[in-house]
C-alpha cells in the first residue's frame, strides 16, 4: 500500500514563500509520476506540478515561474514543492499525488493534505 504524508503548510504572507514535503512509503523512482494538486474552498481540486521518474517537470501555467518541484536525491522517498512569491489565490489544501502506470491503467495515490494559506 502507497502512503503519502505531506508536510510544511502554514500561513504566509503575500510575497512570501513555504517549503512542502511529501515523504512517500517507497522510492518515488518506483511511480510513474509524483506531483502536487490542490484545492481551494469552493473550486475543484486542480494540478499544481510533477516530476517524472526520469526527472523530468511540468508545472500549471499560473505557478510556472514561482514554484519548483524536486526529488530529494539523498533520500529517494521525498518530494519537495518550493512556493515563491505567494499570492491569496494559491491559498488552498495541497495534496500530494504519485500516480502508477500499468498495463494502461493509471492508479493514483493521495496524502490527506496540508493547509496553506497566504493572507496579510
Amino acid at each position: 500500500q502507497v502512503q503519502l504524508v505531506e508536510s510544511g503548510g502554514g500561513l504566509v504572507q503575500p510575497g512570501g514563500s513555504l517549503r512542502l514535503s511529501c515523504e512517500a512509503s517507497l522510492s518515488i523512482f518506483s511511480f510513474s509520476s509524483t506531483g502536487w494538486y490542490r484545492q481551494a474552498p469552493g473550486k475543484e481540486r486542480e494540478f499544481v506540478a510533477l516530476i517524472t521518474g526520469s526527472g523530468s517537470t511540468n508545472y500549471a501555467d499560473t505557478v510556472k515561474g514561482r514554484f519548483t518541484i524536486s526529488a530529494d536525491n539523498a533520500k529517494n522517498t521525498v518530494v519537495s514543492l518550493q512556493m515563491n512569491s505567494l499570492k491569496p489565490e494559491d491559498t488552498a489544501v495541497y495534496y500530494c499525488n504519485a500516480q502508477i502506470v500499468f498495463i494502461g491503467r493509471r492508479y493514483d495515490y493521495w496524502g490527506q493534505g496540508t493547509q496553506v494559506t497566504v493572507s496579510s
